[in-house]
């Protein structure tokens, strides 16, 4: 199957709520996620992410609706002077040695007020679900009453860490948040999307290509590589 009616196959099926694979590169994780819209998720689908994944279950966010909510890099948090001068172990925790990147995707974490602990597939998917519903719902508001509807449903932290595009997206980016979003936007969906890291069996490696490619062809799930989503943005 050429590019093109791979990343067809895999936008209508993503349209219909239904899962993509994406392999980033063997160039930066060499991991594979498994991804679903993230106002699909229900239980079952957050099950699967836990026990077929082992990896973290996380939800990307395009850049725009990081911004609508007001939602900043932990990264940024942690290196804050006032923060590191009030709370001297931020200094010590600084992330500088990161192998794949320079600057980590991640943001707040949350769980929906009506959830109890917040861990459970019933709360995770409940917490998912209704940001990416939130997120449709609140795209011409302005940033306060964004925020206000933002804290009304939800709290932090909590069990659905959330990782933010970089400004750019792809052009400046290509990590794991960035593909799973611009998976989003070929679908026409709000780019929210909830995955997880596909792991070996024993949790030591990432699972392999080969494994992924099985796992995609037994459960018919297109699979795509963050080159075959780089071409389809002509980058």
């Amino acid at each position: 199957m050429d590019n093109t009616n791979l990343i067809e196959e895999a936008a209508k099926a993503f349209a219909k709520g239904e899962p993509v694979m994406v392999f980033d590169s063997d160039f930066r994780e060499c991991e594979t996620d498994l991804l679903w819209p993230a106002a699909a998720a229900t239980p079952a689908i957050m099950r699967q992410l836990r026990q077929d994944c082992g990896g973290l279950l996380f939800l990307a966010i395009g850049d725009d609706i990081g911004e609508k909510f007001g939602l900043p890099w932990l990264q940024d948090i942690h290196t804050h002077p006032a923060l590191v001068e009030q709370n001297p172990i931020l200094g010590k925790l600084i992330t500088d040695d990161l192998r794949y990147d320079t600057r980590s995707a991640f943001t707040l974490s949350l769980n929906h007020r009506d959830t109890f602990t917040g861990i459970t597939d019933h709360d995770r998917a409940l917490t998912t679900r209704r940001f990416g519903e939130l997120a449709v719902e609140m795209s011409g508001s302005n940033t306060i009453d964004a925020m206000t509807a933002l804290g009304n449903e939800f709290r932090t932290p909590g069990h659905i860490p959330l990782c933010r595009e970089a400004p750019g997206g792809l052009e400046t980016r290509q990590g794991h948040t960035e593909l799973a979003v611009a998976i989003a936007r070929l679908a026409g969906l709000a780019p929210c999307t909830i995955g997880a890291e596909m792991l070996q069996p024993d949790g030591d490696r990432a699972l392999s290509v080969k494994d992924a490619r099985a796992y995609a062809e037994k459960y018919g799930i297109p699979m795509l590589t963050g080159e075959d989503i780089m071409r389809a943005f002509d980058l």
